[in-house]
């Protein structure tokens, strides 16, 4: 810190300087003894007269030419002189922050960090009985074919593994920053491991040569509080909505703007309100631009200490973002950025010539999602949280999707999930535990499979089966995870994958 070292050194002098000044009083007004005994010798002895030597005296007591006489300080005024000056001294030192030891500038203590790292062991299992590599068999890797520019140049990425088992070493790496810029206002952004073609997962499968990783920018926001009960959000954010990965991936950030409204009904009633518009791909040559619009109302009810239940309803419309047939490549657009696997998708060229062209989704989507969650803590600091989440897509119309797609798709456009999670609900402590089970089913269509859960079946829709995982704290803010998922298609092509995942993380 900058400290003004001039100022200091004066007024600390001042002080010091003080009982000098007022002890120079007497020799600024009186003779030296010595000298005043020797001019009254001389009058004895009638060398000097008394006026003579009065005169002298006179003479002597008078200040030298060029010399400052201090006058004399009363004792009161040393003191409020004193106190004044200690005064200012200790302002300017609180302002400052003189020698005040580990304390940082004003500034700084507006901004906090955090992050996390997690060290994975995975193991993907595919059990005898996939298709994979068959001639009529094995899932499209729609994401593959798509940025080859089509399955001439996808090579041997067009089918899905499902065949060979896989073991890898993946890294998760996260840094968050949070300033409060004033009392209404913050920024934040965060910095992580992952790629800037996967919006689901912020993993990095190590195994390159040494080489370097990717570090991408996952959050850039500002966040306006303009009175209680009310916050609007733009930029990149985080997820808004109440949910769980049946809809939405966990490491799912949304590009866009937020409201949220959180009025207080009663004591124990909250309810809540969430709105949100979000570009998913800004297209140059066109209108149709693709975006999300989303709602959501719900309550927090807390009947007792020891109970809670939380419900939202929500609905989510994506726009512009399922395609049709063309011979041109103008609508080339059309085609999603990303996805994952399961949905409904058809090739937008002629279906006699399917080695060039992109494919693109058939459906529509407008999700209807309903979530509740029930938390018992009658056991504090071990708690009972049983979680249900159901959507159903209410865009799906069988007749539009054949008069632009020329396919006629049998609808299976719902999902549901059921979980139960017993534990310490924030892994903070040595000794923390967690056990978790849960079951999904998730037809191809139900939601955009682009987005869902990425570790559940390798990610995407069509799929069913149980997930069992289980932490426990090793130390503060250290814990180790395992979890077993373990599911199969719906009515896709044959395809079982069971995902083994052992974790180590470290949260600062």
């Amino acid at each position: 810190m900058i400290v003004n070292k001039s100022r200091v050194a004066v007024l600390l002098c001042m002080l010091l300087s003080l009982p000098a000044l007022a002890a120079e009083k007497d020799d600024a007004t009186r003779v030296d003894p010595t000298t005043h005994k020797l001019i009254r010798l001389l009058v004895e002895q009638g060398v000097l007269t008394p006026e003579k030597a009065d005169a002298l005296l006179r003479e002597a007591e008078k200040p030298e030419s060029g010399v400052v006489r201090v006058p004399y300080v009363p004792e009161t005024i040393k003191n409020e002189m004193r106190e004044q000056i200690k005064q200012e001294v200790l302002a300017q030192a609180r302002k400052e922050r003189w020698g005040d030891p580990g304390t940082l500038p004003e500034w700084l203590e507006r901004i906090k960090w955090d992050g996390d790292v997690r060290l994975r062991y995975e193991k993907d299992i595919f059990p005898p009985g996939n298709s994979g590599g068959k001639p009529t068999g094995g899932t499209p890797n729609y994401q593959a074919i798509n940025s080859a520019g089509g399955i001439s140049n996808a090579g041997a990425n067009t089918i899905v593994n499902d065949t060979e088992d896989r073991d890898r070493l993946r890294l998760r790496a996260r840094l968050g920053m949070f300033a409060k810029i004033n009392d209404r206002l913050e920024a934040g952004f965060r910095l992580t491991s992952g790629s800037t073609s996967d919006p689901v997962s912020t993993n990095q499968t190590l195994g390159n040569t040494f080489n370097h990783n990717n570090i991408v920018l996952d959050r850039a926001y500002l966040r306006l509080d303009p009175k209680p009960g009310l916050t609007l959000w733009g930029g990149k954010i985080p997820n808004p909505w109440f949910g769980t990965d049946l809809v939405w991936d966990e490491d799912l950030n949304f590009d866009g703007l937020a409201a949220a409204f959180k009025p207080r009904l009663s004591d124990r009633l909250t309810g809540f309100g969430t709105f949100g518009w979000f570009p998913l791909q800004e297209v140059e040559r066109s209108s149709r631009d693709k975006y999300l619009t989303g709602a959501q109302a719900g309550f927090d009810w807390k009947p007792s200490a020891t109970h809670s239940l939380k419900m939202g309803l929500a609905y989510y419309d994506y726009r512009h973002i399922s395609g049709q047939r063309t011979d041109s490549a103008l609508l080339d657009y059309l085609a999603p950025q990303f996805v994952q696997k399961g949905n409904s998708m058809f090739h937008m060229r002629d279906d006699i010539v399917v080695t060039t062209g992109l494919f693109a989704l058939a459906p529509d989507f407008k999700e209807l999602n309903l979530t509740a969650s029930w938390d018992m803590a009658v056991f504090d600091p071990v708690h009972v949280v049983l979680t249900g989440d159901y959507v159903k897509n209410v865009g799906f119309d069988r007749e539009e999707i054949f008069q632009r797609t020329g396919r006629d798709i049998e609808p299976k456009t719902s999902g549901y999930q059921v979980k139960l999670a017993v534990g310490t609900p924030v892994m903070k402590q040595r000794a923390d535990w967690q056990f978790t089970m849960a079951y999904k089913y998730l037809e191809r269509d139900a939601v955009l499979d682009a987005f869902t859960d990425s570790d559940f079946h390798l990610g995407g829709t069509d799929a069913k089966g149980w997930t069992l995982g289980g932490s426990y704290g090793l130390a503060a803010n250290t814990w180790l995870t395992l979890r077993w998922l373990s599911a199969n298609e719906i009515d896709g092509p044959p395809l079982a994958i069971d995902v083994l995942q052992i974790d180590i993380n470290a949260k600062f």
